[in-house]
């Protein structure tokens, strides 16, 4: 039976599929625009904005205006740590670009190109150039200055192997070396690199995941209190010795994060 507006989603799947029509729509009319809008309004409303969420249901909670003006200002906080993450990742996303360009420049000079035009060939494949792929091949491309090039993009985050890169075209071009040769061992030296970053990451698993639990205690604490059929949060919140307990202990759960953190990431450089 027909809706009043003439769709129906069965006749319309039909109809589509019959017709070799491709992706089939199978929501009513404007689901796709609200999809879209749902997409973006998530889009916008960062992790960041969390901590407000949580700062005005413990502001509500314990009737205080405090949690809310915390949860506004730890935003800047949990932004920073949401863009560091980020850049971590991307990072390591270009590390493993500049891994398979190498292996990709490797099998095109092999193949018998001469290595501008496997360079040309091997970008176009893996974009281990990242935001230096132009400058770079149009060096390679124009006869320029290559390892000057790459020396350069290798200042990008995570890029730094496009040093060993230029250093192997530039002993391939001033000496006659195997470039394919010197690529080989490159590449196996970036991997090795990168498989000894991901054990130190798997053993420091651990250690961060203790620090995140023992952060999480004074949440517990309160849930328990709760349970209990106290008020934690009436006493945090509006009583001297309350807010005295709560200053004190949250400068020392912010030093021992910081702590934490800073031994784990002095581990990870070391």
């Amino acid at each position: 039976m027909c809706s009043t507006n003439g769709w129906h989603p069965g006749t319309r799947r039909a109809r589509l599929l019959l017709a070799g029509g491709g992706a089939v729509d199978i929501g009513p009319p404007g689901w796709r625009e609200l999809a879209e809008g749902v997409r973006g309004l998530r889009g916008r409303l960062r992790v960041e904005w969390c901590a407000v969420v949580a700062g005005l249901v413990l502001g509500l909670l314990g009737a205080s205006l405090l949690p809310v003006v915390v949860g506004v200002a730890g935003v800047p906080l949990v932004r920073r740590l949401r863009l560091a993450a980020r850049a971590g990742r991307g990072r390591e996303r270009r590390g493993d670009a500049v891994i398979a360009l190498c292996g990709a420049l490797a099998g095109e000079v092999r193949a018998g190109r001469q290595p501008g035009e496997a360079l040309l060939r091997a970008a176009r494949e893996t974009g281990g150039l990242g935001d230096a792929r132009a400058a770079v091949l149009a060096a390679a491309r124009f006869g320029g200055d290559v390892p000057g090039a790459l020396t350069s993009a290798a200042r990008q985050p995570g890029a730094g192997g496009l040093l060993g890169l230029a250093a192997c075209w530039r002993v391939a071009v001033d000496q006659g070396a195997g470039l394919a040769a010197g690529l080989d061992r490159l590449e196996a030296a970036l991997r090795a690199e990168r498989d000894r970053r991901a054990d130190l990451r798997a053993q420091l698993a651990g250690a961060r995941a203790t620090a995140a639990m023992l952060a999480g205690l004074p949440v517990l604490g309160l849930l328990l209190g709760a349970a209990l059929g106290t008020d934690p949060l009436h006493v945090l919140l509006h009583t001297g010795a309350g807010l005295g307990c709560l200053v004190v202990g949250g400068v020392l759960e912010g030093l021992g994060l910081w702590w934490a953190m800073r031994i784990v990431r002095g581990a990870e450089a070391a």
